[in-house]
């Protein structure tokens, strides 16, 4: 088994790499997020140019509006597919973390298991000392 200045060396590694996972998955979480509200807002301006049947608008207008609506479409598709990749991207950032986490456990497992040798190790040799006879 490795030595106890091994274990906390290797233990503070896995705990900085359970912090700098946990930082990507809050990262990613805040990139899915803000594709989620651009996402949202494209949709919200496209139903805003959606024509409305009472309105008598020209047919330069309506073109526009077409032409307007169509770039709105467009934009939300390329927003969605963003939003899908932000999703992966945070599927993948929270199985780091979980895998970071499971690391750094197995550590702190083996630290554990050390220190109850080195325990037992101790309590062997206190019985294994010669006993003083009081006077």
């Amino acid at each position: 088994m490795p030595d106890a200045k091994r274990l906390k060396r290797l233990h503070r590694v896995r705990t900085l790499q359970v912090g700098l996972a946990r930082a990507e998955e809050a990262r990613t979480q805040a990139q899915l997020s803000s594709e989620t509200q651009l996402a949202q807002r494209i949709a919200q301006l496209a139903d805003a140019v959606t024509p409305a049947p009472a309105t008598t608008a020209g047919a330069v207008q309506m073109a526009a509006m077409a032409h307007f609506r169509d770039r709105l479409h467009r934009s939300a598709e390329a927003a969605a597919n963003r939003v899908r990749m932000a999703e992966q991207q945070v599927e993948r950032s929270a199985e780091a973390t979980r895998g970071a986490r499971r690391d750094e456990s197995a550590v702190e497992k083996l630290l554990d298991r050390r220190r109850a040798e080195d325990l037992r190790a101790e309590m062997k040799a206190l019985e294994d000392a010669p006993h003083h006879k009081k006077r």
